[in-house]
This record gives C-alpha cells, structure tokens and sequence, in this order.
C-alpha cells in the first residue's frame, strides 16, 4: 500500500503510514516457516471374520508448508518433509500393526500404495523392519506463503489375521488403533533435509468392526437298503462357523411328522412311514427344536469351520411296504 501525503496534514500521514506498517508485521508475524500434517482415519468398515477375503480401506494424509513473505526463502521455495509413522499401540515391530479391542487383537498394516507389499508399508527413519516415512519435496512461490500436497494411505487386513478374531458379547465388536503420539511430520526448508529440521505431530484413528457372523452347511443322513426289522444307524456332519468366542444353536424341525419327538420317513406312492430318530451323540436325547421332550444343539464359535455330528438310527420295527423312504428336516442356526 502507497499512502500519499500533503504538507497541510503531516500528523495524519504518519498515522496512516504507522498504521499501514503495523499491519505488515502482524502479518508477517502470523506465520512462521513451518509444515503441519494432518490425516483422516483409516476405517475398514463392518468385517467378518468367517468370510474368508481380504478387508482394504484408505485414508488421506495432507502435508502443508508455510514460509514466511520476506524471509530467508528464495522465491521458489521448497521444503523437504518425511511423514513418519510408528508401529502404533498394539506394539511389535510395525509388520504387523494391531487393531486392539481390550486383549483382543487384530492384525493389520498401512501401505505408500495400492500393492499391499512389505517394501510399502509406512513407517518411519527409526523404523526397524524397513518401513520407510513418506517423503516429498513441497514446492511454491514465496508470494502465495505454503503449499499443500495430499497422499493416499493404504490399509489391508488379510483374511487369514480375521480368523479366530473374537466378537465380546455376541455382538459386533469395534476394534481400533490411536495414532496419537505415534505420527510426526519432519521438515527443512532449501538445502536442509528433513532429518535435520524441525518436527510436528499428527494423529489419526484405524478402526475395524468384527461382527457377529456364523455359515452353516449341510450333508444327508443316507440310510442303507434293507429292512427296518434291525437297527440300522448312520452319521453325517453338520458344517459350522462361527465368530470366535460368540455361542450358536441348532435347531432340527419336525419335518415331515411336524414333531421332531417322533419323527418319520414317508413313502410318496404309497404314504407308509418309517420312524426314526437324529441325536448329536450316539444315544443321545432326540435332537429337534426344543419341543417334545427334544433338545437343541449349543456351541462357541471358534472362527473356523466345526463338524456338528448328526446320528442317525432306524429302531427295530414292522417292515413297510418296500420302497424309496424320505423326510425332508430344515436345520435353524441361531447366533
């Protein structure tokens, strides 16, 4: 600003002029030459643990330099930043990271890129596995006072961390890391590299939702050709998978009888029936829906798929016509 004065008001151009210059250096002052950093959580969402794929997420990390008008910086200036990261709460050495609920942990990482390899993975100048910061030389005009650059983090869970991954009171579970004081932004201005200047922190949240989840799979209970006059007995597994930690039932309807105490196999042609009985122990009590005397299978997830055997026995009884005998049981899995 050029303030132009008359001989008649002195006084008041050299307020005008004081004004003017306590402007500029109250500008000048509010800013430093300086780099922030500042990044957006990293949030994977709803997860399974039994699904079985891999679980990818990213966030946004955004480096901003200022320098000061008038200052030692040339006028293209430029500033040298490593954005390093640490290993996080979970502890370890960085490969992996851990998303922590309570004792309960999940292994996950954070990536420079989209190829998920250990060569990528972010870290720090202190790191001990590798891990390398992210690095970037921010460059601008001194008149415009900063620039800004951002960056894509990447984040992955592999399938095979999410197995055994608990849910705590058969519920969906979140699982979170804090990056408070374990992210710091190095920087120097012109020749000075970052490792050399000064330092800011940041911080950010990594989080993932572990939910309650089962998958249930069935086979027949074949019996063999022959007559009901003996005891014919046979077994088949059920196929479960459940959340670690979190309690499942099985329960059997009645089938074609419509009572899983008694229940039966019927001829189509000529509507004879044959009883029989499903247990999940040999001899054990009828398994059904709780009704009739019947009881319902309980179980504990464990993460991975768990055989549930079925028993099958046909008791001595009058022989029916010969023919092709079926029932039909629908399998209830409550979680």
């Amino acid at each position: 600003m050029i303030a132009i004065c008359r001989p008649r008001a002195p006084r008041l151009c050299r307020l005008i002029l004081m004004t003017v210059t306590l402007w500029l250096l109250a500008a000048t002052a509010a800013r430093a030459d300086n780099c922030v950093a500042a990044m957006t959580d990293v949030d994977f969402g709803v997860v399974s643990p039994i699904v079985g794929s891999d679980v990818t997420a990213s966030g946004t990390l955004t480096v901003t330099c200022y320098w000061t008008i008038g200052s030692n910086q040339l006028l293209l200036p430029a500033a040298n930043v490593c954005v390093n990261l640490g290993v996080g709460p979970g502890g370890g050495t960085g490969a992996p990271r851990y998303l922590l609920n309570g004792s309960n942990r999940l292994s996950y990482n954070l990536y420079t890129d989209s190829s998920y390899t250990a060569a990528k993975i972010w870290g720090s100048t202190a790191s001990t596995i590798g891990a390398r910061p992210i690095t970037a030389t921010l460059a601008g005009l001194l008149g415009l006072g900063g620039v800004t650059r951002s960056f894509t983090v990447y984040g992955k869970i592999p399938a095979a961390s999410l197995v055994g991954v608990a849910t705590v009171g058969n519920a969906d579970t979140v699982y979170g890391a804090s990056f408070a004081g374990h992210g710091t932004v190095q920087y120097g201005f012109g020749s000075v590299p970052c490792t050399a200047g000064a330092s800011a922190a940041f911080s950010f949240q990594a989080r993932a939702t572990a939910v309650n989840n089962c998958l249930i799979s069935t086979s027949n209970l074949a019996f063999a050709s022959g007559s009901p006059i003996n005891d014919q007995r046979i077994s088949a597994p059920l196929s479960v998978a459940c959340t670690a930690d979190s309690t499942y039932q099985i329960a059997l309807n009645g089938g074609v009888s419509n009572n899983p105490g008694a229940r039966t196999m019927k001829n189509s042609v000529t509507g004879e029936t044959i009883g029989y009985r499903i247990s999940s122990t040999p001899d054990g009590a009828a398994w059904g829906d709780g009704t009739a005397g019947t009881t319902v299978y309980s179980g504990t997830g464990t993460g991975s798929a768990q055989n549930v055997m079925m028993y099958g026995i046909v008791p001595s009884q009058r022989a029916p016509t010969p023919g092709d005998y079926r029932d039909t049981v629908t399998v209830l899995l409550m979680f």
